[in-house]
């Protein structure tokens, strides 16, 4: 077996292991604008940690020792865009009943590490031993996890998109210092500033068309893209509108939106930069 080989199955193995981390903060962040961060389960039961699988183990356990508060308001979201989550409604009776059954309240935890496990061994796969690597292999799993929220709830949450820019930047700081890396860290410093002034513009411009949360998203975005030039910046910011584009015909066609339907942008602008980061790493 080839050290490439080696290389792709130990970031499965870590993206499969950072995936398991995810549902948690998935469901906490899940809730809209204004809202606070969730820190109850869907029965009522306080919640512990940030971090793991979306399983109250109170309601696993069967027990009722804990108190329980009444279910959030905003724990239900409607719409076209919104997914059912594993364990939001009971079935064929009383909805606690079914939410103490399964003791599961957020998105399928295996369904996360193994697109999580996917994410990290294409981006494995196209970098190679390069020392970029292991910024690609910290940063998915938070892709991953904005990916969910916005596509649940349509909003990107502020302690996930702020530091993204300056976390890639100072990752991307310490392969640039490495030899036999692939790209420019200054390239990437101002991949930074273009793409999120580009979206920033686009929000004054139309701000119902693109939210705030977009515009602080692409700064981590251009950090990432711009490690491998602008051909990766032009490349992941075109096939993120594309899929954006293709996403919302889709649901025109299917008449399950109309023009003015509002849909999440997020999940869309980091397929897209997936794209050009794999196609960028490849062309390095």
């Amino acid at each position: 077996m080839s050290i490439d080989q080696l290389i792709v199955m130990a970031a499965a193995l870590w993206g499969a292991a950072a995936g398991t981390l995810v549902p948690r903060a998935a469901y906490r962040f899940s809730v809209p604008p204004e809202e606070t961060w969730r820190d109850h389960c869907p029965a009522g039961h306080p919640l512990g940690g940030w971090l793991g699988w979306a399983r109250c183990a109170i309601c696993a356990a069967g027990t009722t020792d804990e108190p329980a508060r009444p279910r959030d308001a905003g724990h239900l979201t409607t719409g076209p865009t919104a997914p059912s989550y594993e364990g939001d409604e009971g079935e064929g009776g009383d909805e606690g009943e079914g939410r103490r059954a399964t003791a599961s309240y957020g998105p399928s935890t295996p369904l996360l590490a193994l697109v999580t496990a996917l994410v990290c061994a294409a981006l494995a796969a196209a970098t190679g031993t390069r020392p970029e690597l292991g910024a690609w292999l910290l940063l998915a799993p938070v892709g991953v996890l904005l990916a969910v929220v916005d596509f649940r709830v349509q909003r990107l949450p502020d302690p996930l998109t702020l530091p993204l820019a300056p976390a890639a930047l100072v990752l991307l700081g310490g392969a640039a210092l490495l030899p036999e890396h692939a790209g420019d860290w200054l390239t990437s410093l101002l991949g930074t500033l273009v793409l999120g002034g580009a979206y920033f513009v686009l929000f004054l411009i139309s701000p119902n068309g693109m939210g705030f949360g977009d515009v602080k998203l692409a700064l981590g975005l251009g950090a990432v893209l711009g490690w491998y030039g602008w051909g990766a910046v032009v490349l992941g910011t075109f096939a993120g509108f594309l899929f954006g584009g293709l996403y919302g015909l889709a649901l025109v066609i299917a008449r399950r939106a109309g023009r003015r339907t509002s849909i999440p942008f997020g999940p869309f602008l980091l397929a897209g930069a997936f794209v050009g980061l794999l196609i960028g790493a490849y062309a390095a």
